[in-house]
């Protein structure tokens, strides 16, 4: 793996998580990263408006730069509809990491037609930057906790309602992609008229228990468990265990997810690869079967052959979910389940 000198050093642990990304040596990050959550955050407030938009960038995203709580910023992406009329928004929470999705944005999102798209980013992190996990700077590293991110995209959310005092015109989907879906429960509030929750690539179980399935099925549950007594210790939060911050752990360790994804009021899909190489299928098997509970819809959806990305050779995932965002569009009434055409 590569190496920057006073960058955090990839560990064992970050390692067998970020295989499929990185190799077997690799940072475990990627698969922790796609497990992450945040706890409960004070509550911030909008200190100033939303500022004009920074950079016009391709595919008809433009670039923001929005107060965040404690006196930060977040940059946010945002674009129009692709094709009139305008049916619904979507709010994207992506991954961890220190990397944008300004790269990808335009491909990504394409088939979101008939939606208007804003795409938050955490505090430090630029929508253009191609930063590997392992090698995030020093400064992230300890910023870069779980309850603090959901703190700053809970103010974020708060300045874009703002923006709109009548409330959207149009319903709202929130999305979570990997790491992004363990925020959606304690951001839920904060989204007028929403319409319902999407998981992608994301479990649903709390992250301690499914990084703990999937530690164990990649062979490396003692580096796990000695995090484990590294987060339970006295020693400071801003100490660095295999590439993170206690603080960071610590979030990690003791978040509830499934709980209230499970007792919450909002339809929620749930969008997963056959063949995810980060996050093993019991992981996804057990959440589902816990969910099948819920008093609102759920609707979980299994990609035969796609990896953790939603890919497959010659098929796309991540754009049949959104041509199923396009169907409930078209067709509210029927619900966010409904059968349709697969895209």
């Amino acid at each position: 793996m590569h190496r920057t000198t006073g960058h955090p050093q990839a560990s064992p642990v970050l390692a067998f998580f970020a295989r499929g990304r990185r190799g077997r040596a690799g940072a475990a990050w990627a698969v922790l990263a796609a497990l992450l959550c945040a706890c409960t955050a004070p509550t911030t407030t909008m200190t100033a408006p939303p500022a004009p938009p920074l950079h016009a960038l391709p595919g008809g995203f433009t670039e923001h730069r929005w107060p965040a709580a404690d006196g930060q910023t977040v940059q946010v992406l945002e674009r129009a509809e692709r094709a009139a009329p305008l049916r619904y928004r979507v709010i994207v929470i992506p991954g961890s990491g220190c990397a944008g999705m300004g790269a990808v944005a335009e491909r990504y999102f394409a088939g979101l037609l008939h939606a208007q798209v804003l795409v938050l980013h955490k505090p430090g992190v630029a929508p253009w930057a191609r930063t590997a996990p392992g090698d995030c700077a020093p400064d992230f590293v300890q910023a870069d906790a779980l309850s603090t991110w959901a703190a700053h995209a809970r103010a974020a959310l708060r300045t874009d309602a703002a923006r709109h005092p009548g409330g959207p015109q149009v319903p709202q989907w929130l999305v979570g992609i990997s790491e992004g879906g363990e925020l959606l429960p304690t951001l839920a509030p904060e989204v007028p008229r929403l319409a319902g929750l999407v998981l992608l690539a994301s479990s649903g179980l709390d992250p301690l228990e499914a990084g703990t399935l999937q530690a164990r099925r990649q062979g490396a549950l003692a580096p796990w468990q000695a995090v484990g007594r590294a987060q339970a210790s006295a020693r400071a939060d801003t100490a660095v265990v295999q590439g993170r911050s206690l603080r960071y752990w610590r979030d990690l360790w003791h978040w509830p997810l499934a709980a209230p994804l499970i007792a919450g009021p909002w339809p929620l899909l749930q969008v997963w690869g056959a063949d995810d190489e980060l996050v093993p299928a019991v992981a996804y098997e057990r959440f589902a079967a816990q969910a099948a509970s819920r008093s609102a819809p759920y609707c979980p959806r299994s990609l035969p052959g796609a990896d953790h990305g939603l890919q497959r050779p010659g098929h796309d995932g991540v754009q049949q979910v959104w041509g199923w965002l396009e169907q409930w569009a078209r067709r509210p009434q029927a619900g966010p389940c409904a059968e349709g055409e697969t895209p």
